[in-house]
């Protein structure tokens, strides 16, 4: 097995930081919602008269989606990117494929929440997509 280049090992710690900072943000984004719109998961959350457990509310499930989405993209990309990095890839693709990894999942999250349309966060999610399935076959390839 090769070793992962010192460089492309912190780009990999740098982006990886960004992205766990941004699925923790998607937490607290979550609960913002829940407080701004007064509608609550659990009954003992929903303390007042203004407030209700609600399950369905669009605003809040919205939220949820984009957080369960980056949980479904980006801990598979955790592992898989780092995987790929023992592959002794260029220097140059691998750091463009992380960067525009984090560029993706921080886009996507944008236009399915803050500013919600399409094609923008299709061509975000595939972005980020394609990149893994990418890494998965070239490490594949490289270790048969």
């Amino acid at each position: 097995m090769v070793a992962i280049k010192e460089d492309l090992l912190k780009e990999y710690a740098l982006c990886s930081s960004i992205l766990v900072m941004k699925i923790l943000a998607m937490a607290i984004l979550t609960g913002r919602q829940r407080f701004r719109k007064k509608v609550f998961a659990n009954p003992e959350d929903a303390n007042g008269k203004s407030q209700k457990v609600v399950l369905d509310d669009p605003d809040v499930e919205r939220v949820r989606r984009a957080h369960r989405n980056d949980l479904e993209n980006i801990l598979p990309w955790f592992v898989m990117t780092l995987i790929w990095l023992t592959t002794n890839p260029s220097y140059y693709l691998a750091m463009m494929l992380m960067r525009i990894f984090v560029a993706a999942r921080i886009t996507h999250t944008l236009v399915y929440v803050v500013f919600p349309m399409q094609p923008h966060r299709a061509l975000a999610f595939f972005a980020g997509y394609l990149i893994i399935i990418y890494e998965a076959v070239s490490t594949i390839i490289y270790y048969i």
